[in-house]
């Protein structure tokens, strides 16, 4: 059976203006990715592959072109509508953990819950099932200063999770840990796609960490590269 493709990219272009400067972040890139791929965007500082996970993510939107996710022209969506699919549909893991330090790990974990209309009962169970998932039950009800660095990452992992979004999006997530805790992170994400069948895409600039990934793709001044 042939893979279901969750994105689909044509021809997306986008132009920052900083006064009369025009910078040209993305240059008609056309990309599409499968359902449960692992995908790396790998490049230079200034390539454009933050701006494409962000636009992929709902975060910013393109000049020119159509980023479709789930056949879905997420650019076309207004602002509350915008806030709503990445809700239900994008779990975001980013450099910074950005934990609430007077939270504990379950508490943090359940933030996005809170906009759903689960009750507290099924709160729980998914804020457990997350934190099962990421190997962190036993810290739930740590504060972020009473865990190490990758504790802290894999807890905005299950954040990111426990909404059961369909998309994955990291950006460098492994920047601040060291090798040990950047494997186990990028272990959780590679299961996520594997066993979970979660789609996951992830800008990285380390080649270990990109081989992680089921393919990786390079972007340049904007454009992809071979």
């Amino acid at each position: 059976m042939a893979e279901r493709t969750i994105v689909k990219i044509r021809n997306l272009s986008k132009i920052y203006r900083q006064g009369e400067v025009e910078v040209m972040a993305l240059n008609r890139v056309s990309l599409e990715i499968a359902a449960g791929e692992f995908l790396t965007l790998m490049g230079p500082s200034g390539s454009g592959k933050s701006t494409l996970l962000h636009i992929i993510a709902g975060i910013d939107r393109p000049s020119e072109g159509e980023c479709l996710v789930q056949g879905i022209d997420v650019a076309r969506l207004n602002e509350s509508q915008l806030a709503d699919w990445r809700n239900q549909n994008v779990g975001f893991v980013f450099q910074t953990f950005n934990l609430i330090p007077v939270l504990t790990a379950a508490e943090n974990v359940e933030l996005p819950l809170l906009l759903t209309r689960l009750t507290g009962k099924q709160r729980r169970e998914h804020v457990a099932a997350a934190l099962e998932l990421v190997g962190l039950a036993d810290r739930r009800k740590h504060l972020p200063r009473q865990l190490s660095g990758g504790q802290e990452q894999r807890v905005a992992i299950a954040r990111a999770l426990v909404t059961s979004p369909s998309l994955v999006v990291a950006d460098e997530p492994t920047g601040n840990l060291d090798s040990h805790s950047a494997q186990d992170v990028l272990n959780i994400l590679q299961t996520l796609s594997r066993t979970v069948g979660k789609t996951v895409i992830m800008v990285t600039h380390d080649p270990k960490a990109a081989a992680f990934g089921s393919r990786s793709i390079h972007l340049e001044k904007g454009e992809l590269t071979a």
